[in-house]
């Protein structure tokens, strides 16, 4: 019972093969539309001279971070709804699946923590936005999301190359996010769940705060503005990136903070599919649909 296992068995959503041949057309077209967005999001930032500026660079790169997060989950489980019988991932591939599905979450929450403070400097500070977001320290900002999102994947995926797997252990999940992943395990996990804890705790709190401060800051200055077209000037600005960071944060705190009788394999699904499938998804679609600015560079580029 004590050998090491060399692959996984993925539950999946579910082995109903009617089911599957459903949801693969649903997840399929969700996939094609997060690829189709965000590829235009990028295309219309790198190709309008109007949008270069700080808060659209920020943009091009959370849209590349939501193709790699749905890229991350979503071609494994289209496949694994085309099988017929047992689905089954072999270890390292599993490993290597839940390393980059925590990069690109947090990358993402890092990245829109740098979004909230862009949006601070632009309507807190106008008069110096140029000077205190200049091209080099957007770099910075930018290289900092990515290595904070570098520095979470691999304190947590380290510990786990040290856990021991019994056999074709099941998980109970559509993908190999760390929790199930853990639940499969025959050795010790106390230090993976610490360090999962320790450090959801730490670069969540520390990335929903600078967000947060950045609005409270924001709100109070907007506040103080007596024009109300001025008001809500300010307020569409950000409008699109308040929307894209409440689905988030709503969720993931829900996922840590809802109590054991409530949860389920189901439940953690379901949570799972909307910050890793649904949030790509809608960001393009929120920032497109919220912003003049790229609708009308749109405009521009099918006219073309």
């Amino acid at each position: 019972n004590q050998t090491s296992g060399t692959e996984f068995v993925l539950l999946g959503l579910t082995r109903n093969l009617l089911l599957q041949s459903l949801l693969f057309t649903v997840f399929l077209i969700i996939y094609l539309i997060i690829l189709l967005g965000n590829t235009l999001i990028m295309m219309v930032i790198r190709t309008d001279l109007h949008l270069y500026s700080p808060m659209y660079f920020f943009l091009f790169h959370l849209a590349l971070i939501d193709i790699c997060y749905a890229t991350a989950v979503v071609p494994k489980m289209l496949v694994n709804f085309l099988v017929k019988g047992t689905v089954t991932i072999a270890v390292n591939a599993c490993i290597t699946q839940m390393f980059f599905i925590f990069l690109s979450a947090g990358c993402e929450v890092f990245m829109l923590s740098v979004m909230a403070y862009d949006r601070y400097v632009a309507i807190c500070n106008p008069l110096k936005y140029q000077e205190t977001m200049s091209k080099h320290f957007c770099y910075q900002l930018v290289g900092s999301a990515w290595a904070m999102g570098l520095l979470y994947s691999v304190l947590n995926t380290i510990p786990v190359l040290n856990i021991q797997f019994c056999g074709r252990t099941e998980i109970k999940h559509f993908s190999c996010e760390l929790p199930p992943l853990l639940s499969a395990a025959c050795s010790r996990t106390f230090l993976s769940k610490l360090i999962l804890l320790s450090s959801a705790v730490i670069f969540g709190s520390s990335s929903f705060l600078l967000t947060l401060i950045s609005y409270i800051y924001i709100i109070a200055t907007v506040l103080k503005i007596q024009s109300a077209e001025e008001k809500h000037k300010a307020f569409s600005t950000c409008s699109s990136h308040f929307i894209a960071v409440g689905l988030l944060y709503v969720t993931a705190l829900f996922q840590y903070t809802k109590p054991k009788s409530v949860s389920s394999i189901i439940l953690d699904q379901v949570l799972s599919i909307q910050y890793s499938i649904l949030t790509p998804m809608l960001n393009p679609i929120i920032y497109s649909l919220k912003n003049k600015d790229v609708k009308t560079a749109l405009g521009r580029i099918l006219k073309k």
